[in-house]
């Protein structure tokens, strides 16, 4: 048999009256929490193909909607993106101040003032751009800022495949020749 002693009943009362809610408290944090998104902090996701990482994509926020009519990932705070190689080496990267994925039809959407540049020196500058994993095409309608070695192209709407080797600008507005440096 157990016994307690004085100063034990005290705390046991106390423990088990402190357990009732106030509705009222419950009621707002009803409203304040939100069970179909979850939030994460300093995000890093990894994806591979055949088990290797080919983009590293890091962000300081990440909503995850758990909506079933629209399940989706938002990055509000900006993404840095890296992508590699067969031999896990980096060949470009993407910076862009927000970001969607929408999982429903595999669309990957960056906006504001976004910039991927590669490691053979090509740059692309826009305000939005759009990569459609299914058909492994990135494309955009806005106006584009295309740096090559040689030259550089401005119009609106780009249309590349997934590795960026077969970038074209759809309505092309200048061709600019870049002048190499004197060695």
């Amino acid at each position: 048999m157990m016994r307690f002693g004085k100063p034990v009943l005290p705390l046991l009362i106390f423990l088990l009256t402190g357990c009732i809610n106030d509705p009222a408290d419950v009621a707002r944090l009803e409203e304040v929490l939100d069970d179909q998104v979850e939030v994460a902090r300093d995000v890093q996701i990894l994806y591979s193909d055949s088990a290797r990482i080919r983009l590293i994509l890091e962000a300081p926020t990440m909503y995850n909607y758990l909506n079933p009519t629209d399940p989706r990932q938002e990055f509000p705070d900006g993404i840095i993106a890296y992508f590699l190689d067969e031999k896990q080496d980096t060949t470009s990267t993407l910076v862009a101040h927000e970001g969607v994925y929408r999982r429903r039809n595999n669309l990957i959407t960056v906006r504001d003032s976004v910039v991927w540049e590669s490691t053979d020196r090509q740059r692309l500058e826009t305000e939005e751009l759009n990569w459609d994993e299914q058909r492994e095409m990135i494309y955009t309608n806005k106006f584009v800022v295309l740096t090559q070695p040689d030259y550089i192209i401005t119009g609106y709407g780009l249309e590349s495949d997934a590795g960026f080797t077969q970038a074209r600008v759809l309505q092309v507005d200048g061709r600019i020749p870049v002048s190499k440096p004197v060695q």
